[in-house]
């Protein structure tokens, strides 16, 4: 007689049938997500190396006539002179003139004149030729003296304006009285004389002056220490000629700043001088290359560096020149001096040229590399002026992205901080652009070099984890926003997204951003035909949607967006059927024979978005409704072969599938039910093992609906099913099982459960899959519990060997120290635990006192080992 409890158990509805009134269980929701909604993984899309390193690639939007060159020639003629001192940046205003008219023009105190008449033509040509060759000297870094200076007499003066006037107190230069700290820096400025004898002698700075008292004013070239002394006057007071005694240094000073001077003299002539001889004669590049390394070691060791160093401008002419030479090896090294020089504006511009030119160049990149030039070239963004700059900073970060392509030098750029350095001009430029109003073009030329330089970077756990650090994604979002007509800056930054919503700390740090979603809407809207574009998009969205059901419900909040992808869907459907057509058109192929499109993968990518946006409760009803969504997907079963497209045909599936979860009254799968059922018997017999599943999958859903049992059984599906147990793949297995368990809860199929050895089957799946998959070994009791269900004696229903074997395996199973005895972490034996707890240990215990009640033991059971 069977106890209240059993009668009740026997009085329940099939087991597929939740009770409506009943809350679900975690362990229940996750089941079903199992047995019916599924996300879709897919490739990202791949992009092609390119052959050359250029500014732009050949899929940019960007014509040549308006974007910078990649190709250009540089030569020392490009660099200025000039760059001896640091530009300020301030503008100065000019000053109002108002001269003053003199009372008369006898007036002895006026300082104002009227122009005289011209001298003679002799006698200017005399002068201006003795002030060029002055000019010229002066610009080669030497201070022109006469001649006919006197050895011995150092009262004696000439009186020429373009020669120096030599005295015991009086130092005049073409024409100019300085005073003895004037002389002094004018002299130090110019390190080359002429001498007595007609030749070039450097001025020896330090003791230079040595106070003020009288000594010999000539020049001399020998001495202590090789030092000429030159002694300097004060300006006079009046122009009568009446001189003012000098003022009094404190001897102390003087010897500080003597010992000073003297240092640094002696380092130029003994360290710098010598390389710079060695630059210019020697013709051997190895030779030259290694002297330039030594020249930058002893620049850096006198702390010569910079824009203060006096003898800058000089040292800059002779490095200009060996540009000319034209090695790469040379180049490199010679840029990487400049740019310690800390040039500015064109010659900062030529020198980021340069190494531009150099990094184009793959078999370069070793040079690079062994010179370090990535952090120079970093240091000008970080450290330079933007604005001032921006055609200096596009060929310096061209030059970086080249050299980020190479995957040898991604640590190295991180950990010199590229990535916090890229971010900050990415900020800088959006910045700029708001405050402007409008998106300048050169800085969008930048902005593409930034962004692909970035795209480049992320391939790197350490830099994926350092724009997390810097909350790049909404910065990248916003610039985006900006520049929402630069195709070329769009394209880069999705790629970006798209590599990394690979990863899924970045997939839900962007999900979290509210903005992007409207940001790939309008990219969408915009770029709808540009097939690279808009297949990461795509792809993008499809992986925020993946995991994350915020995500899906805040995509499909945005305005038109599911009609956004449904536009899409229908453009890439025509393209596809027209690339085909064109390609096929008179061949007499089948349809199912044509491979695929070129644009099959964004129908691909577009599925798989449908699909997991169709798992959202709020979503996937009204796609299920939705007349154009079920229409396209069935139009892609029809006309596309699983052999020749297969991931699309299999995203195609797993989206139908998931609307077919929604049992809704208005729902479109639901109408069309048998005829999916019909195109989904092509899949069935396919040898692609995943095409199947998915196919069984839609099955186990529509199965709940009486017709598509009846179909199943009249088309002999459900001998596949049974056939499907003996696959060792425990989801196909928990997928065929969900069918046959459907057709159970009809009375007059239980029957075919014993066609093709179905039970033992079933119990054979209970023994390999139980220990490690309870919810498959729940589902397997559920379907022997439905066929049981007026069961009058065990052997006779299951057969004397399968009946013995459940008691068995059912007995062992709901023993807890045997059945969760696994080798597992904890957090694995906490969901078995769970899952055999709430799904598999209540239909297990009622099945086995059903057994037990009718079954006759004619021999003692074996216990069950597993």
């Amino acid at each position: 007689m069977l106890s209240p409890n059993d009668k009740k158990l026997e009085k329940l509805d099939p087991f597929y049938r939740p009770s409506v009134s009943k809350q679900k269980t975690s362990a229940e929701i996750i089941s079903e997500a199992r047995n019916a909604l599924r996300t879709v993984r897919t490739e990202r899309p791949f992009t092609p190396k390119d052959d050359q390193r250029k500014l732009f690639g050949p899929a940019s939007s960007r014509t040549p006539e308006n974007r910078p060159p990649s190709c250009f020639s540089l030569h020392a003629s490009s660099f200025e002179s000039s760059d001896s001192r640091p530009i300020s940046g301030t503008r100065l205003s000019p000053l109002e003139l108002k001269p003053k008219v003199p009372a008369s023009p006898t007036d002895e105190d006026n300082c104002f004149s009227f122009p005289k008449p011209p001298v003679d033509p002799a006698k200017i040509r005399r002068i201006s030729s003795a002030r060029a060759r002055l000019f010229r000297a002066a610009s080669q870094g030497a201070l022109l003296l006469d001649r006919s200076l006197p050895p011995t007499d150092s009262k004696k003066t000439v009186e020429s304006k373009e020669t120096v006037t030599m005295g015991d107190s009086v130092t005049k230069i073409n024409g100019v009285y300085l005073t003895e700290s004037n002389a002094i820096g004018h002299l130090k400025s110019h390190p080359l004389l002429l001498t007595r004898d007609g030749g070039f002698s450097e001025i020896k700075e330090q003791g230079m002056f040595q106070g003020t008292t009288s000594s010999p004013s000539h020049l001399r070239s020998g001495g202590d220490q090789g030092k000429r002394r030159v002694r300097t006057l004060s300006c006079p007071s009046s122009s009568d000629g009446s001189r003012q005694p000098t003022k009094a240094v404190p001897k102390a000073n003087l010897q500080e700043k003597d010992t000073e001077i003297e240092v640094d003299e002696i380092f130029w002539n003994t360290r710098i001088v010598p390389l710079l001889c060695e630059l210019e004669k020697e013709e051997n590049i190895e030779t030259v290359c290694a002297a330039c390394t030594q020249l930058h070691h002893a620049l850096e060791e006198g702390n010569m560096l910079g824009n203060k160093f006096k003898r800058r401008s000089n040292l800059l002419k002779t490095l200009y020149k060996l540009v000319d030479v034209g090695s790469d090896p040379l180049s490199l090294k010679l840029a990487k001096i400049i740019l310690a020089l800390k040039v500015s504006r064109k010659n900062l511009l030529n020198v980021c040229k340069l190494i531009f030119k150099i990094s184009r160049s793959e078999k370069n990149d070793s040079l690079i590399q062994n010179d370090s030039i990535l952090e120079p070239l970093l240091e000008v963004l970080s450290c330079e002026d933007l604005q001032t700059n921006t055609e200096a900073f596009l060929y310096c970060m061209g030059a970086i992205k080249f050299i980020s392509a190479n995957p040898g030098f991604l640590s190295e750029i991180i950990n010199k901080g590229a990535v916090e350095i890229l971010m900050n001009l990415i900020k800088q430029i959006s910045e700029n652009t708001k405050k402007c109003g409008t998106c300048s073009p050169d800085l969008g030329h930048l902005l593409v070099q930034v962004t692909a330089t970035l795209r480049n970077l992320v391939d790197s756990p350490l830099a994926r984890s350092k724009l997390l650090s810097v909350s790049a994604i909404p910065q990248l979002c916003t610039v985006t926003e900006q520049y929402l007509g630069d195709k070329d800056i769009c394209t880069n930054v999705v790629r970006i997204f798209s590599k990394l919503t690979s990863y899924r700390d970045c997939c839900a740090a962007l999900a979290d951003y509210s903005r992007c979603y409207a940001l790939f809407l309008n990219l969408i809207n915009k770029y709808q035909k540009k097939q690279d574009l808009v297949i990461r998009i795509v792809f993008i969205l499809g992986n925020l949607t993946a995991k994350n059901n915020q995500a899906r419900e805040q995509f499909a909040k945005e305005k038109g967006s599911i009609q956004t992808l449904l536009s899409l869907f229908h453009t890439f459907h025509q393209l596809d059927l027209q690339s085909q057509k064109q390609a096929y058109e008179g061949t007499g192929l089948a349809t199912a024979q044509r491979p695929p499109s070129e644009v099959e993968d964004v129908l691909i990518k577009l599925t798989r978005l449908l699909a997991n946006i169709a798992i959202h409760p709020g979503i996937g009803p009204a796609l299920a409704a939705n007349q154009q969504v079920v229409g396209l997907l069935l139009t892609m079963l029809e006309y596309k072969a699983l052999d020749d497209c297969e991931e699309l045909v299999i995203n195609t599936t797993a989206t139908i599938n998931n609307l077919s979860y929604y049992q809704v009254k208005n729902s479109v799968i639901r109408d069309k039910k048998l005829y999916i059922a019909e195109l989904l018997l092509k899949l069935l017999v396919s040898n692609n093992m995943d095409g199947i599943l998915e196919a069984v999958r839609v099955f186990g859903n529509l199965s709940q609906d009486q017709d598509i049992c009846t179909f199943i059984v009249q088309n002999n599906v459900h001998k596949f099913m049974i056939a499907l147990l003996d696959a060792k793949h425990q989801d196909i297995c928990f997928s065929a099982c969900g069918v046959l368990l459907n057709l159970t809860v009809d009375k007059d199929k239980r029957v075919i459960l014993k066609e093709g050895g179905g039970i033992k089957k079933l119990v054979d799946c209970l023994r390999d899959f139980g220990p490690t998959d309870w919810q498959l070994a729940c589902l397997v009791c559920k379907t022997l519990w439905n066929f049981s269900e007026n069961i009058t004696n065990a052997s006779s229903c299951f057969g004397d060997e399968d009946a013995n074997k459940l008691l068995v395996l059912l007995s062992s199973f709901l023993d807890e120290e045997l059945a969760l005895n696994g080798s597992f972490d904890q957090d694995l034996k906490n969901y078995h635990k769970f899952h055999w707890e709430t799904e598999f240990k209540p239909v297990a215990q009622q099945l086995l006192k059903r057994i037990q009640r009718h079954h006759t033991f004619l021999e003692p059971l074996p216990v069950a080992s597993f």
